[in-house]
C-alpha cells in the first residue's frame, strides 16, 4: 500500500493565528500535492531539497526535509551528489551550507538535540552560556550579550521551573529595566501585585525602586531580552528567593 503522507504542523504551529495558511499547508501542499501518485516520494523530497537550497534556506525547515529525504531512501551518496550538482548551479556557498546540514543527518553518530537546542531553534537571539549571575537564580539560566554598547542588552534564558529572586533596580533618579519576551511562556510578578503571564511580544516596563521577579513557567523554557535604563547611582539589590509555595501557584 503506497504511504500517505500526513501534515499537522501548520494546525499546531498556526492554527488559530492564520488558519488558511495551516489549512494551505496541512490539506494542500501535504495532503494533496504531496500525495500526488505521478512522481515517487523520493523524488519529491530531492526536488525540495534543491528547492531550497536553490532559494538559499538553510534553518530548520531544511533540515527537516533533509531528515526527510533520508527517512524515503535517500543515502549519503546520494545526497553529496545531489548538492554537488546543485552547487554547481544556484552557487558554490549554499553547497557548503547544505553540507554541514547534511553531514549531520547522515551521521548515525550525531547526538540527539538537547532541550536547550530544540529552544534554541525556536528563537532568533542566542541562548548564550550559563549565566554568571546564577546564584540569584532558582534553577538554570543562560545569559548571551545583544548589545554592549550604547544600550546594554542581554538575552535571559531560564529552563522550565527557573526564575530569578525577588530583585530592585535601585537609582536615584531613571533607571529601572524593560523586558521584551522573546520566547517561550514565562512570568512577571511586583512585591503585592498578581503575576503577569509573557508570551513572545509582551513588554514589560519596571519602574526604578520596585521589588520584583521574572522567570520561565513551571513547564517551558522562556527567554527575554534585559535592557537596562540608564539612570543616577543605579544598581541592583538582589533580595529573597521566591517562594516554592507561591511559585507553584502558577500555571
Amino acid at each position: 500500500m503506497k504511504e500517505k503522507i500526513v501534515q499537522t504542523a501548520g494546525r499546531d504551529q498556526l492554527g488559530t493565528f492564520a488558519p488558511a495558511f495551516a489549512h494551505l499547508n496541512d490539506d494542500v501542499l501535504f495532503g494533496e500535492v504531496w500525495n500526488e501518485a505521478a512522481i515517487d516520494v523520493k523524488t519529491k523530497c530531492i526536488i525540495t531539497v534543491v528547492s531550497l537550497m536553490a532559494s538559499g534556506i538553510t534553518d530548520s525547515s531544511l533540515t527537516y526535509h533533509l531528515r526527510n529525504a533520508k527517512a524515503h531512501g535517500v543515502t549519503k551518496e546520494e545526497i553529496a551528489a545531489i548538492v554537488t550538482h546543485t552547487a554547481m548551479y544556484v552557487g558554490w556557498p549554499k553547497g557548503w551550507a547544505v553540507f554541514r546540514l547534511a553531514k549531520e543527518v547522515w551521521n548515525e553518530e550525531t547526538e540527539a538535540l538537547t532541550e536547550k537546542d530544540k529552544f534554541q531553534n525556536t528563537i532568533f537571539f542566542p541562548i548564550g552560556e550559563p549565566n554568571p549571575y546564577g546564584r540569584f537564580f532558582v534553577g538554570q539560566s543562560y545569559l548571551a550579550p545583544v548589545s554592549t554598547e550604547q544600550v546594554p542588552v542581554y538575552n535571559v534564558t531560564f529552563e522550565p521551573g527557573c526564575r530569578n529572586n525577588w530583585h530592585i533596580h535601585r537609582a536615584k533618579s531613571g533607571g529601572g529595566q524593560m523586558l521584551i519576551c522573546v520566547g517561550g511562556r514565562g512570568y512577571y510578578q511586583e512585591w503585592g501585585k498578581d503575576a503577569v503571564e509573557l508570551t513572545p511580544g509582551s513588554v514589560i516596563n519596571i519602574p526604578a525602586n520596585v521589588k520584583h521577579w521574572h522567570g520561565a513557567a513551571p513547564d517551558e523554557w522562556f527567554s527575554h531580552l534585559a535592557i537596562e535604563v540608564a539612570g543616577e547611582d543605579a544598581g541592583t539589590e538582589w533580595c529573597e528567593a521566591v517562594s516554592a509555595e507561591e511559585y507553584d501557584k502558577l500555571k
